[in-house]
């Protein structure tokens, strides 16, 4: 089974990319499940229900997010209601929506589980280690396939639980920088491991934002409204393949590319 993951789609350049370019990716690398960052898919900040259905129309099956995703308080009125979009497992169990997901491809069921690291990030999630022992052992047996977003501020917490989980899950990306790493790999439990996806959205920017407004807020450390750039867009991706029958990842290979 080959799984493509995408990196933080941020607002109009963002999904633009992925209505251009993800139809030709699924042909070309024999996707099965294609699983997307889109917390910052919305105007830069959180998600509305016309941008979520956009993603779904352009081919993403399963959407996870971070600690953007109730920006736009127009998702309390329908992420319970949709199973495929992911907020981290990790907030208090009364937190509206899902924190994973179970999906069936090609008559294998894999987990999709959207996780939040808790260095520098501005909430108190839980711990993740134990949210995700607690979802794997409350997984049905016929899953074998397990893909985890981490959506982490720091490397080193990223690469943790990567060690953490290895040999338990398929794969761990990070997301969250919007800066692809250069380490995807293999580790020797099998599961796929990437610090960061990168962005998915305008590449003339200082990770989505317009330059001179970054560059305004450095100067003057005043407060400065941001606005997501526009422009030339680029695109950051994982395509891993993994054998259902043991859920081992048996190939990673990077993307990036900009128009």
């Amino acid at each position: 089974m080959t799984i493509l993951f995408i990196g933080d789609i941020v607002g109009k350049t963002g999904r633009r990319m992925v209505a251009t370019h993800l139809k030709r990716l699924v042909a070309e690398e024999q996707v099965d499940l294609v699983i997307a960052n889109a917390e910052n898919a919305a105007g830069g900040n959180g998600l509305t229900h016309d941008v979520m259905d956009e993603l779904l129309s352009a081919g993403v099956d399963v959407l996870t997010s971070g600690n953007h995703i109730f920006d736009k308080k127009d998702v309390l009125s329908f992420i319970d209601d949709v199973p495929g979009l992911l907020r981290p497992a990790n907030l208090p169990p009364s937190t509206p929506g899902h924190g994973y997901v179970v999906v069936t491809r090609g008559g294998h069921s894999v987990a999709v589980v959207s996780l939040a690291g808790r260095a520098f990030m501005p909430f108190q999630y839980d711990d993740p280690l134990r949210t995700m022992d607690d979802i794997l052992n409350s997984l049905p047996p016929q899953v074998s396939i397990v893909a985890v977003d981490f959506h982490a501020e720091t490397t080193s917490e990223k690469a943790a639980l990567g060690w953490y989980l290895d040999g338990r899950v398929s794969a761990v990306v990070g997301t969250h920088t919007h800066v692809q790493t250069a380490d995807e790999r293999i580790l020797p439990g099998g599961t796929a491991f990437l610090t960061d996806l990168g962005m998915t959205g305008p590449r003339d920017s200082v990770i989505g934002v317009k330059t001179e407004l970054v560059l305004q807020k450095m100067r003057t450390q005043l407060p400065v409204r941001f606005e997501t750039a526009q422009g030339v867009g680029q695109f950051g991706a994982l395509v891993v393949t993994v054998v259902p029958a043991t859920g081992r990842t048996v190939a990673v290979r990077r993307l990036f590319f900009y128009e």
